[in-house]
């Protein structure tokens, strides 16, 4: 397995590195904060997601793919054997402590065609035309501006080079966001707007960006699910980091809301049901 930190001569691309990098370093933060649970809870949660990203893909041998948003590492080492004899995945994300999980899990399993880079998705630190195709599962509601990432992904992408990614619809729609989202509004707002995990229920915008840059897309949707055994699993890992910083009886509030909105009948198992929308498109 091949590790690396953002290339000297990509640290500055375009002179806008510098500009938001106390933003993504906050960011970077925050999912260092839930690195091990994420690794623990929630990535074999979103396993249907997952699949459903690389089923889209249709990777083939000796093809160079971006997973973009790479968090503990799942799409990318999930891919990897896909592109061999040849091929390989380049993995990015803002949280070095993920990075770092990625890193031992494919040590673990012996997987040699995944390079692990620091960095964001507005500013994708490898060079243009490198990649057949981009992955990005769940990451891009996250982006603090899309319109950069969009020119990014097509920066990034060979002509013909396919872009595939997954977004949660809204909080009517997906369980997982009605929770994040009930729980979040106790909390400080977010030092960006219109990030976090509803911020693509509508992808119109989105999609207008990405055929700005060159890539037409399309959204298709479907229901994915997991589930947790009671309420307090839940909260722990889907909205713990959220709230660990308010006051013992603001966080009292944001869990009996969460409660009142999501267990209504008592404690106990819960089903989520999530509208996922899978964007795909080509440059």
């Amino acid at each position: 397995m091949i590790v690396d930190k953002i290339p000297a001569q990509w640290r500055g691309h375009h002179g806008k590195y510098r500009y938001s990098a106390t933003r993504a370093e906050v960011a970077g933060r925050v999912w260092d904060r839930i690195s091990e649970i994420y690794l623990r809870e929630v990535d074999k949660r979103f396993e249907e997601v997952i699949n459903g990203v690389l089923r889209r893909a249709t990777l083939r041998p000796g093809q160079q793919v971006l997973d973009l948003g790479t968090g503990t590492g799942s799409v990318a080492l999930k891919a990897a054997p896909s592109v061999l004899p040849g091929g390989n995945v380049t993995a990015v994300d803002i949280s070095p402590e993920m990075l770092a999980l990625a890193r031992q899990r494919g040590a673990s399993i012996g997987v040699s065609n995944v390079t692990f880079l620091e960095g964001r998705a507005e500013e994708i630190p490898s060079p243009s035309g490198q990649f057949d195709a981009v992955l990005a599962s769940l990451s891009l509601m996250y982006t603090i501006d899309r319109a950069a990432a969009a020119r990014e992904i097509a920066r990034v992408l060979r002509p013909g080079g396919r872009l595939v990614a997954a977004v949660w619809g809204g909080r009517e729609q997906a369980d997982i966001v009605l929770l994040q989202q009930t729980a979040g509004s106790f909390a400080p707002k977010p030092p960006v707007p219109g990030v976090g995990p509803g911020a693509l229920a509508d992808p119109v915008e989105f999609l207008e960006q990405l055929e700005r840059a060159g890539i037409r897309a399309r959204v298709k949707s479907e229901t994915t699910g997991f589930d947790f055994d009671d309420f307090s699993s839940a909260w722990d890992v889907l909205a713990g980091v959220t709230t660990v910083q308010l006051p013992p009886e603001r966080q009292q509030e944001a869990k009996a809301a969460v409660r009142a909105k999501m267990w209504p009948d008592g404690d106990g198992h819960r089903q989520f049901s999530n509208l996922t929308q899978f964007i795909t498109g080509e440059r």
